[in-house]
């Protein structure tokens, strides 16, 4: 029994001695899979950095009652069309009415005061003083009828615009004021519209200092122009142009506030509504390469460079993501070959057969998600 465990033993010994000196798949001429290499393009390509914006209109005034009292008729509807001096809104003047009735008695008492004084100055019965009192007294009667007559006019609430009417916060029967802090309705002349922005002050900086021009108001007038995103995802059918730069940062946000002008008479976008800015980037003459040929490692991005039939892990340095493309500017030149698509199934150093592809077919490729 000894003898057979001894020669089994060496057998053993014998086999796995074998296997350890034994030539390996690719020296003995094993398959080389074969994979898509590119080379590296430079491209102009436009990305679009995208900012939160708040609609509103060019003109947006508040409607405010300017005395207290009672709506007695509410004139218009929300989103209704309105021209400036169009009623909105009236209020109860009944005891203005009567304010206004015992002040035009007053002014016609006042008036028979001073008709009746003027012969006896005249025949130098009385002195002039009491004239001129009395037509003192006249005057006042008069400016006191005039105020009540113009409070009676405030009680007609007029539109100080052309324009859309807004969410009425008041309605028949309520009492409002001068001192109420949410105003009757709002009207806006939305033919054209403000969409408010902001960037931080790095983006802020390096966004102008790009832009042609000596001074900022040369710079604000050589802006790209930029697109609006509708809060349902669409894309707003006209371009806006940036009109103003805020002449601040902003201590509390950091930021730096814009506004473009969007033209709206279709009268799609509304007073209040929201949406995203995009404003372009251009980049002329850049290095792009298919995101798809890209992995990342420990926070940074990499792709396999091609060299010979065996593969380099090589870092690259980001700047933009544009349509599946990476635009980068460290770590490639124009004109090297990458591995194109199948990064998740090689590592550095792994030999590969390379089949050169287009650089758009694999761009735009559907299999993106798997790399």
């Amino acid at each position: 029994m000894s003898k057979y465990l001894a020669v089994v033993a060496a057998c053993l010994m014998f086999s796995c001695a074998s296997k350890q000196s034994g030539p390996s798949p690719q020296a003995q001429g094993g398959a080389v899979s074969p994979y898509p290499v590119i080379k590296v393009p430079t491209k102009t390509v436009t990305s679009y950095n995208a900012y939160p914006t708040n609609i509103e209109g060019v003109v947006n005034s508040e409607v405010r009652a300017k005395i207290s009292g009672y709506i007695t008729e509410v004139l218009v509807d929300e989103g209704q069309q309105v021209k400036k001096d169009q009623i909105l809104f009236k209020l109860e003047t009944q005891s203005l009415s009567q304010d206004a009735a015992a002040s035009k008695a007053n002014v016609q008492a006042a008036q028979v005061e001073v008709d009746k004084l003027k012969p006896l100055v005249e025949q130098k019965i009385i002195s002039e003083v009491q004239l001129e009192t009395a037509k003192a007294q006249l005057e006042q009667a008069k400016s006191a009828y005039n105020s009540i007559a113009a409070n009676i006019g405030y009680a007609n609430i007029k539109s100080p615009v052309d324009g859309v009417v807004g969410s009425i916060n008041y309605r028949k029967g309520a009492l409002v004021s001068p001192q109420d802090q949410i105003p009757l309705t709002r009207v806006s002349s939305i033919d054209n519209v403000y969409a408010y922005f902001s960037m931080n002050e790095k983006r802020f900086l390096d966004f102008v200092q790009t832009a042609k021009g000596e001074t900022i108001d040369e710079k604000i007038k050589n802006l790209p122009k930029v697109k609006l995103k509708l809060a349902n995802g669409n894309e707003y059918a006209k371009e806006g142009e940036i009109e103003t730069i805020s002449g601040e940062v902003d201590p509390q946000t950091g930021t730096v506030t814009f506004r473009a002008k969007f033209d709206n008479r279709g009268g799609m976008l509304r007073n209040g509504s929201s949406g995203t800015i995009l404003v372009p980037e251009t980049f002329e003459n850049a290095l792009v390469i298919p995101a798809v040929s890209t992995y990342e490692q420990q926070g940074k991005t990499f792709v396999y460079q091609v060299k010979g039939d065996s593969l380099v892990s090589t870092s690259i340095n980001v700047l933009s993501e544009i349509d599946r493309m990476y635009v980068i500017d460290q770590g490639l030149e124009e004109g090297n070959t990458i591995l194109a698509k199948g990064v998740g199934n090689v590592k550095a150093g792994t030999k590969i057969k390379p089949q050169p592809a287009a650089f758009d077919s694999i761009v735009y490729s559907f299999n993106t998600v798997f790399r």
